[in-house]
């Protein structure tokens, strides 16, 4: 379902810095609103349908993974026809600035979220964070967050040792501990790779009665950019904020997996580290069957020259 303007969302790769944030700021004036909200954030509402989608976003993330330099919630726009608040920031933040503060309370206060039927709240690493903790302006949200942490509060998570220059940075005023803001939610869904430890300690103080908590093993640090470039990420969040997010669907999904190279390769460094030289054989002997994959024919060539010397 669109909404019938094929233009959206309009391409704003080939603009320099500063004329590519006035047509962020001027897509939001034409067709909702544009608010800055400090130095270090700003709102952007596009309004369509009666599905909204909150998405916390961070301005370079954007600039790298977008082919139009353009929010992700702006994909949902043109795809579903939702409604989308992206929420923007400049660099690493957390979203954790009393001007981020203030915005969510008078959307609060202002009934914002009631104008609509579904609200997701999505977001990925600190957007994550900001995902989870913002959601209890929007009570009976859907949540999906990717790897997020629950707070940097080094009383909480000292053994973060990963973003030392937050520590001075409070997590324990409005908005603060994640885990607690998705008390509200009607549903929150918590996607990270069991490998990468420090995520799945963050992870598991996420383990609340409204929550469910996925392992997507071998698919890395940088889960975001691995699901955009599967192209899994809408369906996943479709399937939120349908309630139809469960083990199977999400399983359904990830076969995609079995085609994406970088996943393979984690998988097989792993089978070589754990020495199990057969599934290492079983693994590679199963991808070149489907693609062209030299490193996998490679490595098959060894593990059958060592069964030959056997």
């Amino acid at each position: 379902m669109t909404n019938g303007t094929d233009s959206f969302p309009p391409d704003l790769s080939g603009l320099s810095r500063a004329d590519w944030l006035k047509g962020l700021r001027r897509i939001g004036q034409d067709e909702g609103f544009a608010e800055p909200l400090g130095k270090s954030h700003a709102g952007l509402f596009v309004e369509r349908g009666d599905t909204l989608l909150v998405s916390f976003e961070n301005m370079a993330e954007i600039d790298r993974q977008s082919p139009t330099r353009t929010p992700f919630g702006f994909e949902m726009v043109a795809r579903n026809d939702w409604s989308s608040l992206s929420v923007l920031s400049h660099g690493n933040t957390w979203f954790r600035d009393p001007m981020v503060y203030g915005f969510f309370d008078q959307m609060l206060d202002d009934g914002f979220f009631d104008d609509f039927e579904r609200v997701i709240f999505y977001g990925a690493g600190s957007c994550g964070y900001a995902a989870a903790a913002y959601s209890v302006a929007a009570p009976g949200a859907r949540v999906l967050i990717l790897q997020p942490q629950a707070t940097l509060d080094p009383r909480v998570t000292e053994w973060d040792d990963r973003f030392a220059e937050m520590r001075r940075t409070s997590f324990t005023d409005r908005y603060g501990f994640a885990p607690d803001m998705l008390d509200a939610a009607h549903r929150a869904y918590v996607l990270y790779d069991p490998r990468e430890r420090l995520d799945a300690m963050h992870s598991a103080l996420f383990n609340r009665r409204n929550v469910e908590r996925f392992r997507l093993p071998f698919m890395g640090q940088a889960l975001q950019d691995e699901l955009l470039m599967l192209d899994l990420l809408p369906g996943i969040l479709e399937a939120a904020a349908e309630d139809r997010l469960d083990t199977a669907r999400l399983a359904r999904l990830m076969r995609a997996r079995r085609n994406h190279p970088p996943y393979l390769r984690r998988l097989l460094a792993q089978t070589d580290a754990d020495n199990r030289v057969g599934l290492s054989r079983m693994l590679c002997r199963n991808v070149v069957s489907r693609m062209n994959a030299p490193r996998f024919r490679r490595r098959l060539a060894q593990l059958e020259a060592l069964d030959d010397r056997s």
